[in-house]
């Protein structure tokens, strides 16, 4: 069976993506993580280029890995310093760090241009830097860079550096798309030719810059290289690098190659979000493999074949990265969605409801007004409920009324007043908040809690307002989502008007609601109430 080394440089290459920087604590973090998941090497930053990469090389050797060998990155030596004068060696060296990467020019419009320098000075620069990081105990691995543009360009001295780079001993050659033009096709043909005349084992660095960095590594792994190297979720400067989140169950499912073994491989999803927590990105939901949108399925023609089989519309198990099933409920749901969807939710709805041809057409006429149903599971469940007939209105709102001031260089003032009725009782009651459905959200909280204390422990967490149909101008109709917590748990809810306002109250009486259905589904006594 062929053998492929796993090469991330999430921490070194990634961490240049705009908008990324870890802690020194965030990079230690990353590599136990990345060592528990099988990677065989960690690129853990360029010690030459700032204190915190210094920092880290001293802080890692105390990390008990199992798996990982560590990675210092550099450059070959500058064009008119010996290597042992060279500040950026010396500082790979100082790192203790068992491998060091090293990067040098293959394309002669580097070495001419930006290096200023000689062709033949540059393939002595690789072979002095990669032969004084040897004499000092260290495996090279070799970093070709712009090796495809530069053999595109000069195809003979592109063969030279790396020729260079193996007889200085490089134990490992990469040959790096640094740019990320390069077509799969191209690539493919580069390391074929390459692997002729070059015996050192090979790697592939590719950019994402044309949107082929995961197909160019795949397609030289084809062409034989061993060695894959890449970030956690395509992290990286520009458009980022190959991403090995993709390219790791591409080479264990679809290529039949173990690289980290089918265990470790179900917790790929969780270790591409715990690197994005940690770099403050969010995940793209139509990431593949591992995006929550990446087995998710809406149209009715989709979801009636994939309960029947799961292959007719998915390419792998999505348990086996880590991932689930997940069916939407939108205007474009058939009977299908709906019934998966209750079941998820723990209603027992079947094909033979007869409630079912109703629940459908209401979810397709409130879709048509705005509302969406797909990140608002809750109001979901409560409007199956009420067409069902299965729940009961814990309170009715009568009326609600908000009132903002707005004086200039003071802060804005925001009272809302709701009428409520619970039972036979209406309670009117007042509160003021920093802006409109704050007020209006602790006004209602305040006349409810009279009956319903326990609505004290629910919070929102999270609201956002889409605007549909942005020709109208202010006259637009918006949707509000909001994400409601009562500490252990969290739930979404959604309303939709021409008024954000209204939007937004419809959104949050639905998340009490919610609340209190599910509390006196498990405990009638937290209802206050016999009988809801």
């Amino acid at each position: 069976m062929r053998r492929v080394e796993l090469y991330d440089t999430t921490l070194r290459d990634g961490a240049q993506m705009e908008g990324i920087s870890f802690s020194l604590e965030d990079k230690l973090k990353i590599t136990q993580k990345l060592d528990e998941f099988g990677i065989h090497y960690i690129e853990g930053g360029w010690p030459g280029s700032n204190p915190k990469d210094i920092e880290y090389f001293k802080a890692v050797k105390d990390l008990p890995l199992e798996n990982s060998k560590i990675a210092a990155f550099g450059s070959t030596r500058r064009p008119r310093l010996r290597p042992e004068e060279d500040p950026n060696l010396n500082a790979l060296v100082d790192s203790e760090a068992p491998i060091a990467t090293i990067f040098g020019k293959s394309w002669d419009l580097h070495v001419t241009d930006a290096l200023r320098t000689t062709l033949e000075n540059n393939l002595q620069m690789i072979m002095d830097s990669i032969e004084y990081l040897r004499e000092h105990g260290m495996k090279v691995f070799y970093d070709a860079e712009h090796f495809f543009d530069g053999y595109k360009a000069n195809p003979e001295y592109a063969m030279q550096t790396i020729k260079a780079a193996e007889e200085a001993g490089a134990e490992r050659i990469i040959l790096a798309d640094t740019n990320g033009g390069s077509l799969p096709s191209f690539v493919k043909q580069v390391v074929e030719r390459v692997r002729e005349e070059i015996k050192v084992p090979l790697g592939i660095h590719a950019h994402n810059d044309s949107e082929l960095a995961v197909a160019n590594s795949l397609m030289a792994f084809e062409a034989g290289v061993i060695q894959i190297q890449g970030t956690i979720n395509g992290y990286g400067e520009r458009c980022g690098n190959a991403n090995l989140i993709s390219i790791i169950p591409a080479l264990e499912l679809k290529y039949g190659i173990e690289v980290v073994g089918k265990e470790k491989l179900r917790k790929l999803k969780e270790l591409a979000y715990f690197v994005a927590e940690l770099a403050n990105m969010e995940i793209p939901r139509n990431q593949p493999y591992v995006g929550d949108s990446a087995f998710a399925h809406k149209g009715g023609v989709h979801v009636s074949a994939v309960l029947k089989n799961p292959r007719t519309y998915e390419h792998i198990d999505p348990e086996l990265v880590g991932n689930r099933r997940k069916v939407v409920v939108s205007e474009l749901s058939g009977r299908s969605n709906l019934i998966y969807k209750a079941r998820e939710l723990g209603i027992d709805l079947d094909e033979n409801d007869p409630h079912l041809q109703e629940i459908v057409k209401k979810i397709k006429e409130l879709e048509f007004l705005g509302y969406h149903f797909e990140a608002a599971e809750a109001s979901l469940e409560l409007l199956v409920e009420k067409i069902r007939g299965r729940y009961k209105p814990f309170f009715e709102l009568e009326r609600a009324r908000v009132i903002s001031e707005i004086l200039p260089g003071q802060q804005p003032i925001s009272e809302a007043t709701v009428v409520v009725k619970v039972d036979s009782k209406r309670v009117h009651t007042a509160a003021e908040g920093n802006g409109p459905v704050n007020a209006l959200d602790l006004a209602l909280r305040k006349a409810l809690t009279e009956f319903y204390p326990e609505l004290r422990e629910i919070k929102l967490v999270d609201y956002k307002v889409r605007v549909l149909g942005s020709e109208k101008g202010t006259a637009a109709k918006v949707r509000v989502l909001i994400q409601t917590s009562d500490g252990k748990r969290s739930w979404g809810t959604v309303g939709a008007s021409t008024n954000i306002i209204e939007a937004s109250l419809n959104a949050i009486i639905d998340s009490m609601e919610y609340w209190l259905m599910k509390e006196c589904d498990k405990n009638e006594k937290r209802c206050g109430k016999e009988g809801h």
